[in-house]
């Protein structure tokens, strides 16, 4: 052998066994320390498959071994007890970067195991074997299925090809399993990271308020000053200041209800109707002074209520922001509860182009359409955020006639 191949076979070998430590195989293991015994539960999807093996080959036993650097681990074992040896006593580590399955009919009389401790008495007397090398995707050998007995029986074309399908589907096993792991992992990492966002947006909020509070008092007093007249520049100024202002920390206030919104959620039957009493008194200023009319078709839902009452003030009130000039706007609320629950706010105003109504639902995202009041990009990705929390999602389609209509899931209708 050459020195080239020798080193190219050792970093094989540390890559499969970085794969191991990845998969976390054997199972609790993450430092390849040796162990004397198995601390783990057998998953019974692997128990079933070694069982089919079993079945399938006509042997007395079977395992699935995942082989470390040092050891085997039977993970999943019928016919006997699942143990851990030492690699240089395992059969299948002799055979399981073979790439293709090993049947023997009587393994005492290949040269490769007649000495082994599993076949001559030390250990066990293993007469017919097989084993089917584990292989991943990425082409790491993971271990082995394996079957055997102490009696010489022969495998046929059929048993061999069965066992390379069970061997595979061993392989997607473990791989659904690590990729589950993977993605709670990710999710943790994310919740983590919403969670630090929520806190640095609150920390930042309140470091803003405070001098934005000052500016505006400050800019009142000057509006008020006797001393400034009230046609000046000095007092245009000041105006601008105050409502520049005064923008300012709306935004920052709902930054503030952005980073809030979505977490946990604590659901409780609640009417439809008591939610739009709560929505119709903030939104009071703005319906009266467009003489909007608004109808509520009222049904029982089970939601969290006050983040549920925060998503139908925005909804509402950027439907009468929105609304079409020379008439006051018509807003309808409805809710549909079956399976899940489903608010819909309609509104026949001015609409959303089908190219934008996706991307509205997106933080910080604004149409700049002429003659509309400047909206800050948040309050609709707050109800997005809102749905999600409720198990659910939001959509925005065309009002018939004319208008948007904004469907909201709520996710199921019972606890």
């Amino acid at each position: 052998m050459s020195l080239l191949h020798a080193d190219e076979l050792d970093l094989q070998e540390l890559a499969r066994q970085a794969v191991l430590q990845d998969y976390r195989l054997p199972y609790g293991e993450t430092d390849g320390t040796p162990v004397d015994r198995l601390d783990y539960e057998t998953p019974p999807e692997l128990l079933n498959l070694v069982k089919l093996a079993v079945r399938v080959s006509g042997m007395e036993a079977g395992v699935i071994n995942i082989i470390t650097a040092d050891q085997q681990h039977q993970i999943a074992a019928v016919g006997v007890d699942a143990a851990v040896c030492a690699r240089e006593d395992s059969m299948c580590s002799k055979v399981f970067t073979s790439g293709s399955i090993t049947a023997l009919a009587d393994a005492s009389r290949d040269p490769r195991f007649a000495d082994n401790p599993f076949v001559n008495g030390g250990i066990a007397t293993v007469r017919s074997y097989a084993s089917v090398p584990l292989v991943t995707q990425e082409g790491h050998a993971l271990g082995s299925l394996c079957v055997f007995s102490p009696e010489v029986l022969g495998f046929g074309a059929e048993q061999q090809e069965g066992l390379d399908i069970l061997a595979r589907q061993v392989v997607e096993v473990l791989e659904l399993q690590f990729r589950t792991r993977r993605l709670v992992e990710a999710l943790e990492v994310v919740r983590r990271s919403n969670e630090d966002l929520a806190g640095f947006a609150a920390r930042v909020s309140h470091d803003l308020k405070n001098p934005l509070t000052a500016i505006l008092g400050y800019a009142e007093l000057g509006e008020d000053d006797t001393d400034i007249g009230s046609s000046g520049p000095a007092a245009r100024y000041l105006s601008i200041i105050r409502g520049s202002a005064s923008r300012m920390l709306t935004t920052v206030e709902d930054v503030l209800a952005f980073s809030r919104v979505g977490g946990a959620i604590s659901r409780r039957p609640v009417r439809l109707s008591t939610l739009m009493n709560a929505v119709l008194q903030d939104v009071l200023p703005l319906s009266s002074a467009s003489d909007a009319l608004i109808a509520v078709q009222d049904a029982q839902l089970h939601v969290d209520q006050a983040q549920v009452t925060a998503l139908l003030q925005n909804l509402v009130s950027n439907a009468i922001k929105y609304s079409t000039p020379g008439g006051p706007p018509r807003i309808e609320v409805v809710a549909s509860v079956g399976e899940t629950q489903v608010l819909r706010v309609i509104d026949h105003g001015k609409g959303i182009d089908p190219a934008d109504r996706q991307r509205v639902l997106e933080p910080l995202v604004r149409l700049h359409r002429d003659g509309e009041p400047a909206g800050n990009g948040i309050g609709l990705a707050t109800c997005a955020r809102i749905a999600s929390a409720h198990d659910g999602s939001i959509s925005v389609t065309e009002t018939p006639g004319g208008g948007t209509t904004v469907a909201v899931d709520l996710g199921p209708a019972r606890p």
